[in-house]
């Protein structure tokens, strides 16, 4: 499937939050999730983003699921807009706001977003196909070498958390990257097991 129309098919999904269709964007950090979460609520026509780098902090860089479920999930599943705290990352404090309205779908984008603990939320989990050196490489010449020591902290977490709690296992769809900057959506472990259904069946394909 491309981005298109994998998103021309949300419709067929379940809600899975309240009203809302929850899509989880996962990966490792450097991996392109922001982008892609970017280009899927363009393509379903504007949904709301949620990044959990803004309800991370410096001293918990994973452990955001409280926020999110008080902040987002719980006023989503009651079928109202939500308005979650954000992290200055400068000035390692929670120092704004972002309303996420309770849409059809809402793009749920980070490190850790298709974790056990959310998927009981989430109406499809995506996990981008970049293994770990090259997103690291890619994070490393965007944030530019002054930030070397703060990846290295990060790096130590991120495998940390996904020794304990992998998402790729669980993912429905695995999307690639073309050279030109496209996606492709490919099914993911969980559609192939036997007791999940093939979410591209959903889409006709």
């Amino acid at each position: 499937m491309t981005l298109t129309e994998m998103a021309a098919g949300m419709g067929g999904l379940a809600p899975s939050c309240g009203r809302t269709r929850l899509i989880a964007v996962d990966g490792h950090a450097g991996a392109g999730k922001t982008t892609l979460a970017r280009h899927l609520a363009a393509a379903l026509g504007g949904s709301p983003v949620v990044h959990t780098d803004d309800l991370a902090t410096h001293e918990q860089p994973f452990d955001w699921t409280g926020r999110l479920a008080t902040q987002v999930l719980g006023p989503l599943g009651a079928g109202r807009g939500a308005v979650h705290e954000v992290y200055d990352w400068h000035a390692r404090r929670f120092a704004g706001e972002q309303t996420v309205d309770a849409a059809p779908c809402v793009v749920l984008e980070g490190v850790g977003t298709g974790r056990a603990a959310l998927r009981p939320h989430l109406a499809l989990v995506l996990w981008l196909e970049v293994g770990p050196a090259e997103a690291r490489r890619r994070g490393l010449r965007r944030d530019g070498p002054e930030l070397t020591p703060f990846w290295t902290g990060w790096t130590a977490a991120e495998d940390a958390h996904f020794a304990a709690d992998p998402t790729r296992p669980y993912a429905d769809l695995l999307v690639h990257q073309d050279q030109e900057g496209g996606y492709r959506f490919t099914p993911g472990p969980a559609a192939r097991a036997a007791q999940h259904p093939n979410p591209a069946d959903r889409y006709g394909r």
